[in-house]
């Protein structure tokens, strides 16, 4: 048996109990695999490494990066990495372990010191495709999903899931004990979250605002509710010099965001991503608006918590759901295709990956919608059926505001500036017009160097 992975800092233990929780889970339309079915995916598997062994002339080693600062995705990631490596005796997958820090700029870190992984998670997907720094995905690769974005025809991402869906998780137990119901409309909402602030003995809400990319959660929503309800086009037209960040179609996203955000804790603003969960489990706060990845963490946290979910639909009545199929996932270094050991390795380990039994512990594990065409393996909690139900009835499905591709993805960097101006207009340190010109002016400046409309910054002006 070739050896374990040994750059993963985790013990079994932890992989065993992330299993076991998620599979007490309650069964819902999607339960376990009938005995057949494994032992024909047993079947592939070892038809999968007896194939590559042909493929690869000679033993390989592949770099492997993925943003692990998710536990659950930390386990179950280098879970599959070590059942993939002691099925391949020819191949060997080193995970390179994050620093802690933000995942892209780790990612930026490795790359200018000559140390650009050979298959990594590519959030940044634009950015690299231009560098020139990925290679695009085989049509074999291609044919494993529902769906995939491409740039210029080409794809080259392998999507890890659908795009997290946002919306409500909260303490079940205390809405039961105090009467409370799940809102239908987003004024119930809002009569919601006062009548828990009437009740006095914990916040509406637990905001992780000390990681500035929580605020995108909820401003996603607001965003949404305001500006993508009154233009869908509106980042095109601010490209185009049709429209601004200074017009009341945005500023209507920073008022709806102070509405909301009147509910949560005290110091939220200090409050990491991380601790958000404690505030749940421990009756500091009854709701959190966030993805549905914090399931399987609050799980971790208190098997015991019982929580419920529900979305939260717009002023208009209508239901607006982050979904559907993202430019983030597996993706190949070109320099790393040119080998062609390299090539075949990497994408054995692709497909290794999204292969039923594999895949399905992953989006199981961190409640992921799959996007592959063969459906995998897993269990569906009742909870993760209601978001599921919410995502199909929806009026809109789409990425996040700064998922977008094409004429609507955003400079780089320039998501973060505008919660960072969010942040300081909801503690009162600048004025709503303040801010919003401070955001116009880094706009201003940013589509000088990056314009998708014109081709600035693509390569193609």
């Amino acid at each position: 048996m070739k050896r374990r992975l040994i750059s993963i800092m985790m013990a079994t233990s932890i992989v065993a109990s992330l299993l076991a929780g998620c599979g007490s889970s309650d069964t819902a339309s999607q339960a376990s695999a009938t005995d057949t079915t494994e032992n024909t995916q047993e079947s592939d598997s070892a038809a999968q490494a007896e194939s590559t062994a042909e493929t690869v002339a000679n033993p390989v080693e592949l770099t492997f990066i993925f943003a692990d600062g998710d536990e659950g995705a930390k386990a179950s990631i280098n879970a599959i990495v070590n059942d993939f490596n002691d099925q391949h005796e020819n191949i060997t997958v080193t995970v390179e372990p994050g620093n802690g820090g933000t995942y892209s700029e780790f990612l930026k870190t490795k790359d200018s010191v000559g140390e650009f992984p050979d298959v990594m998670e590519m959030r940044d997907t634009a950015t690299y495709v231009r560098a020139d720094k990925l290679a695009p995905l085989s049509d074999e690769i291609v044919s494993l999903f529902t769906s995939a974005i491409s740039f210029g025809g080409k794809v080259y991402t392998a999507p890890m899931s659908a795009n997290n869906t946002m919306g409500v998780v909260y303490n079940k137990a205390y809405f039961d004990a105090n009467g409370l119901t799940e809102p239908k409309t987003y004024d119930d909402f809002i009569a919601l979250c006062e009548k828990i602030k009437e009740l006095g003995d914990m916040d509406p809400l637990v905001v992780g605002g000390g990681d500035l990319w929580h605020m995108g959660f909820i401003f996603d929503k607001a965003y949404k509710d305001t500006t993508m309800s009154d233009d869908t086009e509106f980042i095109a037209k601010c490209y185009e010099g049709k429209a601004s960040f200074l017009d009341d179609t945005f500023k209507n996203s920073f008022v709806e965001m102070q509405e909301i955000m009147q509910y949560a804790q005290e110091g939220w603003g200090s409050t990491a991503d991380a601790q958000i969960t404690t505030f749940l489990v421990n009756d500091m706060a009854a709701m959190i608006y966030s993805g549905t990845h914090m399931f399987s963490t609050i799980e971790e946290a208190d098997p015991d918590f019982e929580y419920g979910w529900f979305p939260v639909p717009s002023p208009d009545g209508k239901l607006r759901m982050v979904g559907g199929g993202s430019v983030t996932g597996l993706a190949i270094s070109k320099e790393s295709a040119a080998d062609p050991d390299k090539l075949a390795a990497s994408e054995e380990f692709i497909k290794f990956f999204f292969a039923p039994e594999n895949y399905g512990k992953y989006c199981e594990t961190l409640n992921f919608t799959p996007t592959t065409v063969a459906e995998p393996v897993m269990q569906m909690s009742d909870v993760y059926q209601e978001v599921l139900d919410a995502v199909a009835s929806a009026d809109t499905v789409g990425p996040m505001w700064n998922g977008e591709a094409d004429t609507k993805e955003l400079p780089p960097d320039f998501r973060n500036f505008v919660y960072k101006e969010l942040i300081e207009y909801l503690q009162g340190t600048v004025s709503l017009d303040d801010a919003c010109a401070e955001i116009q002016k880094t706009w201003d400046v940013s589509i000088q160097s990056f314009n998708p409309v014109t081709g600035v910054g693509l390569g193609t002006e």
